[in-house]
């Protein structure tokens, strides 16, 4: 199996935003994943080949086929045995038991994408709305944009993505996690979930093709491993330092 990824995590950190490809051309290379749109304008699930966007009040759509795409990682996923995921509550439990099964199965230094249904008695996420800019960080970006909310009681997809360590930068090392309802209706960057139950499905993944920006603009970034604070404070929604929410 293939990863296909759009851009590196650290041209995104330093706020290369602008689009690479389509849409339409990213779900010509998979059928899950996860990503951004240009200038940061939501959060990207890819699942059963549709490619959906998180807005800022946590409510998904469907993208539009030509709307760009800055950064994305996604693969065609084959069907897998399924592996059945017991009560978590939190989510660096789920990463520890996801760690275990790849550790004891598959290997830690490959690539792994993971489709979870599952039941959720909470799922903490967020989403942003467009910020135009140029060299402006994403932390910066997440400063004036992300919104956070808090989706109780409700069933959905989380579906994540896994690097290893010595491929940090390409894209961040360890598990990311977006997430969308059963009905398609919310969903967001993954911060936090309490799961009552799961069916989870692990592909392994041997090979990355890299689509990196084709225009003069991307050379005036001077590319250099985001610290592993930056990518944190990103992940942890760390970055915003007035609190937005909404619970549904």
């Amino acid at each position: 199996m293939k990863i296909f990824q759009v851009s590196t995590l650290q041209a995104l950190m330093l706020g290369y935003t602008n689009p690479v490809i389509t849409v339409a051309e990213l779900l010509e290379h998979g059928n899950i994943g996860l990503g951004t749109f240009n200038n940061i304008d939501g959060e990207m699930i890819v699942l059963d080949g549709v490619c959906y966007r998180a807005k800022d009040d946590g409510n998904v759509v469907v993208a539009e086929s030509d709307r760009g795409v800055p950064f994305s990682t996604v693969c065609t996923m084959d069907t897998v045995e399924p592996i059945a995921f017991g009560k978590c509550g939190n989510v660096e439990g789920l990463k520890a038991e996801l760690n275990n099964i790849v550790d004891a199965h598959f290997g830690l230094n490959s690539m792994h994408m993971v489709r979870i249904d599952g039941v959720f008695d909470v799922v903490d996420a967020r989403s942003e709305s467009a910020y135009r800019s140029m060299h402006v960080s994403l932390k910066t970006i997440l400063q004036k944009t992300q919104k956070s909310f808090k989706f109780q009681n409700i069933k959905g997809t989380l579906v994540g993505v896994f690097f290893p360590d010595f491929m940090d930068g390409i894209n961040a090392s360890g598990w990311h996690f977006h997430f969308i309802s059963e009905d398609r209706k919310n969903g967001g960057h993954v911060f936090e979930i309490v799961m009552r139950e799961g069916r989870g499905f692990i592909s392994k993944i041997n090979s990355i093709e890299l689509k990196l920006p084709d225009e003069p603009a991307f050379d005036t970034y001077s590319l250099k491993q985001a610290s592993e604070k930056e990518i944190e404070d990103v992940e942890q929604g760390n970055s915003n330092s007035i609190s937005n929410n909404k619970e549904s």
